[in-house]
C-alpha cells in the first residue's frame, strides 16, 4: 500500500498536471465517508463535484455494476443490446422525455446537445445554413472540450486553445432583458443555462427567472437547453432544479450523479421533435449506451427514488444554509451563504485572488472534512445526498470550530 506522500509523489511526476487537488489521497469510500491511505476518515462534502450523490459504493449500485460486468459490458452500437431499450424505456418513464440518447461524459452530452440543436435549427426552424446561434450565459461551466471552452469567459479555461469554435454569443446569467434581446436574432436556435451556476460558486438566479427564460424562448422559438449535470438528480431538492419553477426544457442534459461515481454515463433527453433530428451515422460514442452503463444508471435512479433523496436534499438544506446564517454572525471571515438543496456555498471576506479559502480548506481536511474552493475565495459545500441529520450537524460542527479557529489565528 502507497503512502499520502508517495501517491502524490507519483502523480507529480508521471501525471499532468492539469488539477490542483487539496494535498489528501483517498484509497476507500462508503458513504458519507472516505479514508486515506494511513486510515485516517473524512466527510466528503464535495461528492466527486456531485457524482456521488447515493453515496460512495452503494451496495445496490456496486452490486448492478458486479452482475452486469459478469455478464456483458459492451456491444458498441453495431449491434442491439437486451439492455439499452429497457434503459431507455425507463428514462422515458422517470423524466417522461420521449427519447434519449446516451454517451458517457457530462461534456459529451453538451457537446451533444449543441449538434442536435443546430441539427434542430436548420431542419426544423429554417435557419440557413451554417448561421446558427446559441446564447450561453457568462460565468458558466459546460465542460472543457474545445468548442465548450470556446464560450467561456474563464481566462484559465480559454488561453492559449484557440481558435476557437464560432456560433455562440454570450449574455449575462440571471438577466431577462439581455436574454429577450439576444433572442430578437432570427438566426438564435437555442439557449444553454445552467439551473444554478456551480462552478461559478453556486450562483442561484432570481426566483422566476427560469421560468421567464424558458417562457422567452417559446415565444421565440428557440430550444430552451438545461445543463443538469450537476444540479440535477435530486441535488437541489428537486429530481432536476428546473423542477423548482415547473419548467419541462427542450432538451434536458444529464451526468455524474446519472451513475452514482460508478460508471462514466451521460445523457440527453429530448422529445421526437429534436431528436428525431439526428439519423444513423451522425452522431454516436464506441462507449454510450453500453449495457454496464445502462445498468448502472437504473441501479443509480433507483437509488435516488428509493431513498427519497430529493426530500432529503431539500429539509438538510435548510439546516445547512441555517446554521451558515448563524456562523456568518459570529465572523467576519464569511459575507454570505447561498444555494439550493445540498448544493451551496460560503463566500469567503476576501480577494479571488487570496489563498484565504485554500487555507481553510486545508484547516477543514485536517479537522475531517473535504470541501475545495472554487473561483479563488468560495467554498462550495455538496455532501453526499444520503447524509443524515445527525451527520449533517457533526459537519457543520466541524466548519465552525475551522472558521472561528482560523479567524482567531489571524486576528492574533
Amino acid at each position: 500500500m502507497k503512502s499520502t506522500q508517495q501517491a502524490i509523489e507519483l502523480e507529480n511526476k508521471y501525471g499532468a498536471h492539469n488539477y490542483h487537488p487539496l494535498p489528501v489521497v483517498l484509497e476507500k469510500g462508503e458513504g458519507v465517508f472516505v479514508w486515506d491511505p494511513e486510515g485516517k476518515k473524512y466527510y466528503d462534502f464535495l461528492s466527486a463535484y456531485s457524482a456521488v450523490n447515493q453515496g460512495h459504493c452503494h451496495p445496490k449500485i456496486i452490486q448492478t455494476l458486479r452482475d452486469q460486468s459478469e455478464k456483458l459490458t459492451l456491444v458498441s452500437r453495431a449491434f442491439y443490446s437486451d439492455m439499452l431499450g429497457t434503459y431507455e424505456e425507463y428514462m422515458h418513464n422517470y423524466f417522461g422525455y420521449d427519447k434519449l440518447l446516451p454517451m458517457n461524459t457530462g461534456a459529451e452530452a453538451v457537446e451533444t446537445s449543441i449538434k442536435l440543436c443546430r441539427k434542430w435549427a436548420y431542419e426544423k426552424k429554417g435557419i440557413e445554413p451554417d448561421l446558427a446561434k446559441i446564447l450561453v450565459a457568462k460565468g458558466n461551466f459546460h465542460g472543457r472540450t474545445t468548442s465548450i471552452i470556446s464560450f467561456s469567459n474563464d481566462p484559465l479555461a480559454r488561453e492559449n486553445f484557440g481558435p476557437y469554435t464560432p456560433g455562440f454569443k454570450s449574455i449575462p446569467y440571471d438577466n431577462l432583458e439581455a436574454l429577450e434581446e439576444a433572442l430578437q436574432d432570427p438566426t438564435v436556435a437555442g439557449f444553454l443555462v445552467e439551473p444554478i451556476q456551480g462552478e461559478a460558486g453556486v450562483v442561484v438566479p432570481s426566483k422566476g427567472y427560469l421560468k421567464k427564460s424558458y417562457d422567452l424562448c417559446k415565444k421565440n422559438n428557440a430550444l430552451y437547453i438545461a445543463d443538469e449535470i450537476q444540479t440535477g438528480i435530486a441535488r437541489t431538492g428537486e429530481l432536476l432544479c428546473v423542477d423548482h419553477e415547473n419548467v419541462r426544457p427542450d432538451i434536458v442534459i444529464l451526468g455524474k450523479a446519472l451513475s452514482g461515481g460508478a460508471y462514466p454515463v451521460s445523457a440527453a433527453l429530448a422529445d421526437d421533435e429534436v431528436m428525431e433530428c439526428i439519423r444513423p451515422g451522425e452522431h454516436g460514442s464506441t462507449y454510450g449506451g453500453n449495457p454496464l452503463a445502462c445498468a448502472v444508471a437504473m441501479a443509480a435512479l433507483d437509488v435516488v427514488k428509493d431513498e427519497n433523496l430529493a426530500d432529503n436534499a431539500e429539509k438538510l438544506g435548510n439546516i445547512f444554509r441555517a446554521e451558515m446564517q448563524n456562523l456568518i454572525t459570529e465572523t467576519n471571515l464569511i459575507t454570505k451563504v447561498r444555494g439550493k438543496g445540498l448544493l451551496n456555498a460560503v463566500v469567503i471576506n476576501d480577494t479571488p485572488e487570496s489563498d484565504t479559502a485554500w487555507n481553510i480548506c486545508l484547516k477543514l481536511k485536517e479537522n475531517g472534512l473535504l470541501a475545495k474552493p472554487t473561483h479563488g475565495n468560495i467554498i462550495r459545500f455538496a455532501p453526499p445526498l444520503i447524509m443524515n441529520e445527525e451527520q449533517l450537524q457533526d459537519c457543520i460542527k466541524i466548519i465552525e470550530k475551522t472558521v472561528l479557529e482560523y479567524e482567531h489565528a489571524t486576528v492574533t
